[in-house]
């Protein structure tokens, strides 16, 4: 690719460390020419987003919890602060109670149900609408899924039912805001050992079930996902919008 995303400006959340999906799209979105605004939750994940972001084109962090009302308009305020629009939303954000990942399902407790469904799911919603209206020529929005939305893997439980809630607010909100021009879409990534993967208890059977069943014969790559992201926030994904782009080595088929 060359420059793709050249003059845009992409909102990142989601950067753990250099393994989250979150850290490849931004490499992939700083190769193809993109200014980046980074979010982070607390000091010590802003330090750790700073060190390994360093030869990135960032030019603002905002910190942000979704679970805090407050925080989203922070967001808001703090995008504003830049004067220029914002081309791309990338929401990477997800989480429940380990215990919630680990035991039966049925056993998923009142509690661990809503806040999976607040962190991963809702905060796509509030996100979207808080920087839409700093998208006036258009823009995209895009959120990262699983397979679980759409079948039961094992362990997967709550944050399954959260990735499916999470792709049907891809649609609605795709509904809404496409006479704004502006996409809203999900890539589907396949297994990746990233920090919130690891929650999922016996990720590595599934990973080698992966490399065994999938038609590629192997685990998706970081960086292709990263690089189907710079597709959907680029012009080249100009009539892409309400769709769950599979980026699994084909396991979504299977």
């Amino acid at each position: 690719m060359s420059g793709i995303l050249q003059g845009k400006t992409a909102v990142i959340a989601g950067i753990a460390n250099r393994w989250s999906l979150a850290y490849a799209i931004a490499e992939s979105f700083s190769r193809e020419g993109a200014s980046l605004v980074l979010t982070y939750v607390n000091e010590k994940q802003r330090d750790t987003i700073a060190s390994i972001t360093t030869e990135m084109p960032v030019v603002k962090m905002i910190p942000l919890d979704v679970t805090k009302d407050e925080d989203i308009q922070g967001l808001a305020d703090g995008l504003k602060e830049l004067n220029c629009p914002i081309d791309i939303l990338v929401h990477s954000l997800a989480f429940a109670n380990r215990e919630d990942l680990s035991n039966p399902f049925i056993e998923t407790s009142r509690e661990g149900f809503l806040l999976a469904q607040n962190v991963s799911a809702y905060s796509l919603v509030a996100m979207t609408r808080a920087v839409a209206p700093l998208m006036p020529s258009g823009g995209s929005v895009m959120t990262l899924s699983y397979l679980g939305a759409t079948r039961v893997m094992p362990h997967y439980n709550v944050m399954g039912t959260a990735k499916a809630s999470l792709e049907s607010s891809v649609r609605y909100l795709a509904a809404d805001l496409g006479p704004r021009n502006i996409r809203v879409n999900a890539i589907s990534a396949g297994a990746v050992k990233t920090a919130s993967a690891r929650a999922v208890k016996d990720l590595t059977s599934l990973m080698e079930f992966a490399k065994t069943w999938a038609p590629m014969k192997r685990l998706t790559e970081p960086s292709e996902v990263g690089d189907a992201a710079a597709f959907l926030g680029s012009d080249l994904g100009r009539g892409v919008t309400g769709n769950i782009l599979f980026v699994d080595a084909g396991m979504h088929m299977v």
